[in-house]
């Protein structure tokens, strides 16, 4: 007779185990372990496990990172039709826990809000019941964020049609309440509502601020986005994964091999295959490229949004030298779609490196006629020192990632928390400011340029002179064309991975890395088939802007737009 005994548990998961056996949520929550250390809970007891898990000194899941909702229509065996996945961080140990939260009833799926214990919740949950129709009880403004206010249906369950359009018009638009609100008891007397945006001069394109102003100070905003949403999670439900590259190339355009890395290493680790060193560190030598271009359109868009108008040219030259480089590897520039799971498209060009080196010799040079613009400009400084203030706490509390964060005083990288492909063999810092303004968020960024130059210099040291970029697992990376006219195994491999796609064992993943504004993250679903079942990305665009409204209160139109500059919104990141 054999007795069942349950599988062994990580540390962390055994420590989540013990925590939570000697509290009243002990019998309301299982604990797994998956790819992460997972909880599983009922939607009353949510609150109070996310309370727990935020409070208690050993758990200290202190760093909201997502919430999304999953529609298991299409996948038999499941607890419940509707699920939401929250992902928190816990700061001090550089851990991440899953909580899974079944939603019992599949005609009006509901949960308590969590956005009192965790303010980073509010527009995840917003966004959840846009695409979802997921109802947070107690949330305070739970209406549309992504989809326009005529649109119906909810666009991510698994029953709305991927080809289905609605109309929108301007007089669909609605305005918060308080907004036209005139009643001089609520402390609108001789104060007027305006409009600032969408119009990229002043909000980047697809960013609208409704602010209540007294004089020019602004004492109430709200943000609206949305104007690009494309849904990029559904398209990606109708295509196979490699397919999908492109795709996340528009998410964060300025960094698009970085979004790519992103997603085709999630494929990865679901597959269990390895990618080749030189294929990992030029992925690694071209994301810091990109990474520095980001920071440069960053801070050269900032600076042009407050008067300082040459800085732009210094810093967007960097930008189209680099451009060149990585045209001369794959042969596209903003939109490179370079990656494939398994490795990368092509072998990069022979003079690679030549390349590299004269760019980290041009680079700081650019950069140090910038500063020497900058640093000490009297204007600069009465515009960004002491505006847009986000202490310690608040970063932490409105869920802010990359240099938003480390700008307020918290060290956390993914690249140093979590290392992956090499960042953990190069000497290299986390540049962190304590200042937490506008200011800071440069000096942050024009740091970090030249932490990246310091990895690609070390990467280009160990970097293969030869060898294969991609994996030789022909079941995942397309074999040779010369193999493929000459030899009918690869023949049949070539087919089927054109026609099928790759077939990514059935479960479910979250991999993260840096992004150039902080940790983006995929989790991915599989069924087996040729593409993913579900495949959500986390945007640190998206948790850093729910911030603005917040930062800007108490300051002036102008330091509004000096702020939102610092922020690096990029435009399909957000609004995916």
């Amino acid at each position: 007779m054999t007795v069942a005994t349950e599988p062994a548990l990580s540390p962390a998961a055994e420590r989540l185990r013990g925590r939570l056996a000697g509290t009243p949520l002990a019998g309301r929550c299982e604990v797994a372990d998956r790819d992460l250390p997972t909880i599983e809970v009922s939607p009353d007891a949510w609150p109070s496990l996310a309370r727990f898990l935020r409070d208690d000194p050993e758990c200290r899941y202190d760093l909201f990172v997502d919430l999304f909702g999953v529609d298991n229509l299409r996948r038999p065996g499941q607890k419940s039709r509707f699920e939401t996945v929250v992902h928190l961080h816990a700061l001090a140990r550089n851990e991440h826990v899953r909580v899974k939260i079944p939603l019992p009833d599949e005609k009006k799926p509901a949960l308590p809000t969590a956005s009192e214990v965790y303010p980073a919740a509010d527009w995840f949950e917003r966004e959840a019941f846009d695409l979802y129709g997921f109802d947070f009880t107690g949330h305070p403004n739970l209406r549309r964020i992504l989809c326009h206010d005529a649109f119906v249906g909810h666009a991510l369950r698994k029953d709305y049609a991927p080809g289905q359009r609605w109309f929108f018009a301007e007089e669909d638009m609605k305005a918060p309440e308080w907004a036209t609100h005139t009643d001089e008891r609520a402390g609108h007397f001789e104060t007027q509502t305006i409009s600032i945006g969408p119009s990229h001069p002043a909000t980047h394109g697809i960013i609208h601020l409704i602010a209540r102003l007294d004089g020019e100070k602004i004492i109430r905003a709200e943000t609206n986005i949305g104007y690009l949403h494309r849904c990029f999670e559904k398209m990606s439900e109708t295509h196979q994964w490699n397919q999908i590259v492109p795709y996340c190339d528009r998410l964060n355009y300025v960094s698009a091999m970085i979004n790519g890395v992103g997603f085709v290493r999630t494929a990865e680790k679901m597959l269990g295959i390895e990618v080749p060193d030189r294929g990992r560190l030029v992925r690694t030598i071209l994301s810091e490229f990109t990474r520095i271009m980001d920071h440069c359109v960053c801070i050269g868009a900032n600076l042009v949004d407050i008067g300082a108008l040459s800085n732009f040219i210094y810093l967007y030259q960097n930008r189209e030298n680099i451009y060149d480089l990585i045209e001369a590897c794959c042969g596209a520039r903003l939109t490179v779609s370079y990656v494939r799971v398994g490795g990368l498209a092509i072998d990069v060009p022979d003079d690679f490196v030549p390349r590299c080196r004269s760019l980290l010799e041009s680079i700081p040079l650019f950069l140090k006629d910038v500063q020497k613009l900058v640093d000490n400009n009297r204007i600069v400084r009465q515009r960004l020192q002491g505006t847009g203030v986000v202490t310690r706490e608040q970063a932490i509390a409105w869920g802010l990632t990359g240099p938003m964060l480390r700008a307020s005083g918290v060290p956390y990288d993914v690249r140093r928390a979590r290392p992956y492909d090499f960042y953990d063999k190069f000497d290299w810092d986390v540049p962190i400011s304590n200042e937490g303004d506008n200011f800071a968020r440069y000096l942050v960024r024009i740091e970090e340029i030249r932490q990246s130059l310091k990895i690609i210099r070390q990467a280009l040291d160990i970097l293969p002179a030869k060898g294969a970029v991609s994996s030789d697992d022909w079941r995942v990376v397309l074999p040779p064309k010369d193999a493929v006219y000459h030899d009918m195994e690869s023949l049949i491999y070539h087919f089927k991975l054109v026609m099928e796609g790759i077939r990514v064992p059935p479960g479910e993943r979250y991999e993260w890395i840096e992004g150039g504004n902080g940790e983006l993250g995929f989790h991915a679903v599989s069924d087996g088939r040729g593409g993913p079942y579900r495949l959500r990305v986390r945007p640190p665009c998206f948790a850093n802007m729910q911030a603005f409204q917040k930062m800007v209160i108490g300051g002036t139109v102008s330091d509004a737009v000096a702020t939102l500059g610092t922020l690096n919104i990029i435009a399909g990141e957000l609004d995916r």
